[in-house]
C-alpha cells in the first residue's frame, strides 16, 4: 500500500527502529480542517467532535434506539507526523459521511510538559480496531512506512501483544485528559 503523506509530514526516517517508533514529549494529532479554530481557541478535548457526535445521536433516534448514549474517548495521540496524517484522513472521511463540508486532513503537533507528558499511554484499547477493516487498512498504512523506511515489518498478536508494543510498533498512544490549547500547533509546510 503507499502512502499519499505529503513530504513535510514524511518523518518516519527520523523516528523509525528495529525497537519502533521513539517517543519524546511531542506527539501528533489527526484532525479535521473543520475542527481546528475549535481546537486552536479551546484545545483537544475528549470526545470532542460534537459536531459528528451530534450527528450520530440524531441517527440513532432517527432509527429508534433513544437510549443511545455517548461515550467519554480520551485523545488520541501519535508520535509520528506521518501515522497522525493517516488518521486525519479517517477523521475527514468518517465526518464526510454525516457532515456536509470540503474538509482536508491536518495534522497537529502537541508538546507536552514532563508531568502531563507522563500521562500518555499506549491504546491497547486499539486491539479490537485493529481487527476490523479499518483497523486492516492501517496496518496496511503501517507496513508501507516500515517498508519505505528498509525496517522489519512488525509481526504482532494483537491479542498477546505487550502493552508497549502498541506504543513502539504501531504508534497508537492517548492521553485521558483534556489538552490546553497552549501546548497546540498546526504542522505547516
Amino acid at each position: 500500500m503507499t502512502t499519499d503523506t505529503p513530504v513535510f509530514l514524511k518523518d518516519a526516517q527520523d523516528l523509525l527502529t528495529e525497537q519502533g517508533f521513539a517517543t519524546s514529549n511531542i506527539w501528533y494529532h489527526g484532525t479535521s480542517t473543520a475542527l481546528v479554530d475549535s481546537i486552536q481557541e479551546q484545545g483537544l478535548k475528549r470526545s470532542g467532535d460534537q459536531a459528528l457526535k451530534e450527528a450520530a445521536k440524531k441517527t440513532m433516534a432517527t432509527i429508534g434506539d433513544d437510549h443511545y448514549s455517548e461515550t467519554t474517548e480520551p485523545v488520541f495521540l501519535t508520535q509520528s507526523k506521518e501515522l497522525a496524517f493517516y488518521w486525519a484522513q479517517q477523521t475527514v472521511r468518517n465526518r464526510s459521511v454525516r457532515i456536509e463540508g470540503n474538509e482536508q486532513p491536518v495534522v497537529l503537533s502537541v508538546t507536552l510538559p514532563n508531568d502531563i507528558n507522563s500521562a500518555v499511554k499506549p491504546d491497547v484499547g486499539a486491539a479490537s480496531l485493529l481487527m476490523v477493516k479499518e483497523g486492516e487498512n492501517y496496518m496496511a498504512f503501517l507496513a508501507a512506512i516500515y517498508q519505505e523506511n528498509n525496517q522489519p515489518v512488525p509481526s504482532i498478536d494483537l491479542m498477546k501483544a505487550d502493552r508497549m508494543d502498541y506504543l513502539n510498533l504501531l504508534g497508537m498512544a492517548y492521553i485521558d485528559r483534556d489538552l490546553p490549547a497552549n501546548v497546540i500547533d498546526l504542522v505547516c509546510e
